[in-house]
């Protein structure tokens, strides 16, 4: 446990200049940047007051699936709900929690907001001024046997280490972003879950998980990778694998919510219960990507002597996404939930936020990509499907041209075949059809030219 601290230190270069991420009021350090509109990252951290713009979209989410679970009751019907930010720097995601969850569900969400660095925690601490107070408070029974916190408008922030705040406490939701690898703080979480909770975890050590870098890979993570077109999705399926392998060994078993590879991170969304049976099923679900002649590829239980050059794992081979949960989480919804109201605005204004139409236009936007093409490809990833490169497929099937995307989706979907695209950088469709029928339909709309 860290020392106490006052949360009444005022933090260096405090209150810096304002930006608005979602419908929260961000104070950044005059050293650091007004972020751009859609930043890939990574960005370089900064010290105390570090807030990384990149991880907007992946913030975006996480307020989606926690109203989502509050909602709808899936994961705790209408108890309450306990969640951490084990590394929480300085609050934004806990603040857009508190700010941007619909009002009537607040009752029931009890914030934790953890970190080790005390110049960030006091930045935190010092933005709750700039938000929309509540003074709806959670005070459990077992109080005397937390860490030392501070709790400002709902939030309680407390300074210790993650590993011990997560032992120290029992919750439903715990959210995982260090600065590179997770590796180090998954068994704690896993076990700080209740009888059934959401793990949330980034990895920004995206070399280790898509295989470019072979040694820190196979060292961290057990994976044998291979840099191609599936390198993305391996990495997805390296970390789930990871998280289930580790739950497995903790008699937890886990079910895939929302993974994906945004820009310069891995971030998976697991729910976690305990179950011996469910764990012993981890092993029916854990696999190698084989690379084949006859299609692009296979999934298989362990590869032969003969095959390993050609495959990649081990990894998470099951369902990668929940289809009920990620259904609904349209464009739409993402907006009305996320997207500044203009009393945000007005509020931001009077503390000084320069904020302009074009900003709202760029905002709305990067909304809307931070869920962009989920709900569509929500069945297909949500069962077995086939992943292609779009730009792949003119040679797998011997064209000389593609039609566009939009017209082979319609295509495949025509001839009985769901298909949708993947959210990826990369422009990806993800298919029921078999190879040979995505090859068909190719070269009939290449004939059609």
């Amino acid at each position: 446990m860290g020392e106490s601290f006052s949360g009444q230190e005022i933090p260096d270069s405090w209150p810096g200049h304002l930006w608005l991420e979602g419908r929260t009021i961000v104070h950044l350090k005059d050293g650091q940047e007004r972020p751009t509109h859609m930043p890939r990252g990574p960005a370089a951290k900064s010290g105390t007051g570090f807030m990384n713009p990149a991880m907007a979209p992946a913030r975006t989410r996480s307020i989606l699936l926690l109203q989502d679970a509050l909602k709808h009751g899936w994961l705790n019907g209408n108890r309450p709900i306990r969640a951490l930010d084990a590394l929480c720097a300085t609050g934004i995601r806990v603040r857009r929690w508190k700010n941007e969850i619909e009002s009537n569900l607040l009752s029931r969400l009890h914030i934790t907001a953890n970190d080790l660095d005390v110049n960030a925690l006091d930045w935190a601490i010092h933005s709750i001024h700039s938000d929309v107070l509540n003074d709806a408070s959670f005070l459990p029974d077992d109080e005397q046997d937390l860490p030392n916190f501070i709790e400002r408008n709902g939030i309680r922030f407390q300074h210790c280490d993650a590993r011990l705040a997560m032992v120290q406490g029992s919750f439903q939701w715990i959210d995982v972003d260090p600065f590179g690898s997770p590796i180090s703080f998954i068994d704690g979480a896993l076990q700080a879950l209740g009888r059934a909770g959401v793990l949330e975890v980034t990895a920004t050590d995206t070399a280790a998980l898509t295989g470019s870098s072979a040694t820190s890979g196979k060292r961290r993570y057990g994976h044998k990778g291979i840099v191609d077109f599936y390198a993305h999705d391996d990495a997805v399926r390296v970390l789930l694998g990871t998280i289930a392998t580790r739950a497995a060994q903790l008699d937890r078993a886990v079910e895939p919510i929302l993974a994906l590879f945004d820009g310069h991170h891995v971030r998976v969304s697991v729910l976690v219960r305990k179950s011996k049976q469910g764990a012993d099923k981890t092993r029916e679900l854990m696999g190698w990507r084989l690379r084949t002649e006859e299609e692009p590829y296979l999934f298989v239980r362990h590869p032969s002597p003969e095959e390993m050059k050609r495959s990649s794992g081990p990894m998470w081979i099951g369902p990668i996404w929940n289809q009920e949960i990620c259904s609904r989480l349209t464009e739409d919804y993402a907006v009305e939930t996320c997207l500044a109201k203009t009393g945000d605005i007005e509020r931001g204004r009077a503390l000084g936020l320069e904020w302009s139409d074009a900003d709202h236009l760029y905002a709305e936007r990067e909304i809307r990509r931070s869920v962009r093409h989920i709900a569509d490809a929500a069945p297909l990833l949500s069962g077995d499907h086939l992943l292609l490169a779009f730009d792949q497929i003119p040679r797998l099937a011997n064209v000389g041209s593609l039609p566009t995307m939009e017209r082979l989706i319609e295509a495949l979907n025509a001839a009985g075949h769901p298909t949708a695209r993947a959210p990826d950088l990369r422009p990806f469709i993800a298919t029921q059809a078999p190879f040979n029928a995505v090859i068909e339909v190719v070269q009939s709309l290449q004939s059609t030219e």
